[in-house]
């Protein structure tokens, strides 16, 4: 298997709380992994080192077999123009168009003629089911609809990894049921694309991820395709599993 994303012995304090403790683990190319695990557990702190927007105190950490972690500024810069992040409210700007909103990374990033930029905002938001959608403003748009502009904006720069930074929060069963859907189909129509989900949704994670990775007390407590976390009999995992706050763990 190609491991697109791969941490080495990776720690990091924060004053005297040490949230990763020699954090191994290695996300697969072109698959959906799911980062699970408690508030606290260095889910964001793993995501943020992704990005480049955090340092290890100690580790390394390998992108596309390129040592990212002592980067410049002006590395980083470039680096994270590979990456479409989905934010958990959609982030968007309510004072621009959806068309300018979609747009807004390609002006950002890209030279393009706008002709041509215009042409990739109607294709990615009719990907995400919004065609025609360009001259609406977010405070017109439903919650799924929001999170969707956000998900096209994401995607408009042809990234090889999306991260999704808890896209189900709060939203009602059929418009969770709808962001998962549209992971998975977008997992299926860019074979190459990398997604990256943070969440505490255990039945998404569970139904829409090939790759979970389940973070406890800084470390991998577990990593691997769904099936071996139901048969998993560690009792922390059974413990998360299980949404269960009693126990000698003090899980929750």
């Amino acid at each position: 298997m190609s491991y697109i994303i791969e941490f080495k012995h990776v720690s990091k304090s924060f004053g005297r709380h040490k949230v990763l403790d020699e954090l191994d683990l290695q996300i697969p190319k072109g698959r959906i992994t799911f980062i699970l695990g408690k508030s606290g557990e260095g889910k964001s702190v793993t995501i943020k080192h992704i990005m480049g927007l955090l340092k290890p105190d100690q580790g390394r950490i390998i992108v596309n077999g390129v040592d990212i972690t002592d980067y410049t500024i002006e590395q980083l810069r470039d680096y994270r123009k590979g990456f479409g992040m989905l934010f958990q409210n959609a982030a968007l700007f309510d004072s621009m168009s959806v068309g300018e909103n979609v747009l807004f990374p390609l002006i950002e990033h890209q030279r393009d003629k706008m002709s041509i930029m215009l042409e990739r905002v109607e294709e990615v938001l009719t990907q995400v089911g919004l065609p025609n959608m360009q001259h609406k403003y977010p405070p017109e748009l439903s919650t799924g609809q929001r999170k969707r502009v956000g998900l096209a904006r994401a995607l408009v720069t042809r990234p090889k990894i999306i991260l999704y930074d808890e896209p189900t929060t709060g939203m009602d069963p059929l418009v969770s049921e709808m962001i998962d859907s549209l992971i998975v189909q977008l997992s299926r129509e860019e074979q190459d694309l990398t997604s990256i989900v943070i969440s505490h949704d255990l039945k998404a994670a569970l139904a829409t991820g090939e790759n979970l990775l389940f973070l406890y007390k800084g470390k991998l407590a577990l990593g691997g395709p769904p099936k071996a976390f139901k048969e998993s009999t560690d009792p922390v995992v059974r413990q998360f599993f299980a949404g269960k706050v009693e126990g000698p763990m003090e899980f929750f």
